[in-house]
């Protein structure tokens, strides 16, 4: 059986409150497989955020181990994460993160900015994911000239641009109607392939769990399936 691409072991993640604990994540088991899409659902409040955080080493968990292609994150150091998430993982938030002032094109390329990519190299990558996502008419555009969607998938673009091999996206589709959202789900569901990147998706769109390869539901910080 080959290696997953990243995997969680009994985790646990509890927040103190004064003289409250909060067990935002407990009990928790999941395997991160290359060139699958895996959306956790659940309502909000269910813990996906906080998941997705630990899964990127954006946190550390109170408990249990979070691996990345073998390395338990818990062993490195904040420097070799900081590297590890440039070069390995990409985001994709519901509210799209881009910068305003930048067009689709610049926001894309931005990330192979930050990593010093060659500049052929950079406008080459940025093409193509503009391409893939089907916005290579709208790559001069800035933000406030394009609908949810675009921005959506100008976010999608920006994530897979330095060729991540996993990709987090937290209620991707959260402002968006419901048949852009579905589109937004077929183009994850198609990256996953095109790409060969394993995919996370939290959404509370339960829905959207029908085209995943694997779901799970994430009920008080526990999977409940």
């Amino acid at each position: 059986m080959s290696t997953p691409l990243a995997s969680a072991h009994n985790l646990e993640r509890i927040f103190n409150l004064g003289s409250t604990q909060i067990r935002a994540v407990h009990n928790v088991d999941l395997e991160i497989a290359s060139g699958r899409l895996l959306v956790i659902t659940g309502r909000s409040g269910s813990g996906k955020t906080t998941l997705l955080n630990l899964l990127a080493g954006l946190d550390s968990p109170t408990s249990g181990n979070v691996y990345f292609q073998g390395q338990d994150l818990a062993k490195l150091a904040e420097s070799e994460l900081t590297q590890l998430r440039r070069s390995q993982i990409g985001f994709v938030f519901q509210s799209f993160g881009l910068l305003p002032l930048l067009s689709a094109y610049e926001n894309v390329e931005l990330p192979l900015r930050i990593s010093e990519w060659d500049r052929t190299e950079r406008h080459s990558r940025t093409e193509e994911c503009l391409k893939l996502v089907g916005l290579t008419e709208r790559a001069r555009h800035r933000p406030y000239e394009l609908s949810g969607g675009e921005l959506q998938r100008v976010a999608i673009a920006r994530a897979m641009a330095h060729r991540p091999t996993l990709i987090l996206a937290d209620e991707p589709t959260g402002e968006l109607d419901l048949a852009t959202g579905a589109a937004i789900f077929d183009l994850l569901k198609q990256i996953t392939s095109e790409e060969g990147v394993g995919i996370v998706v939290a959404t509370h769109d339960i829905a959207m769990a029908e085209i995943a390869d694997v779901a799970r539901e994430l009920s008080d910080g526990t999977f409940i399936n």
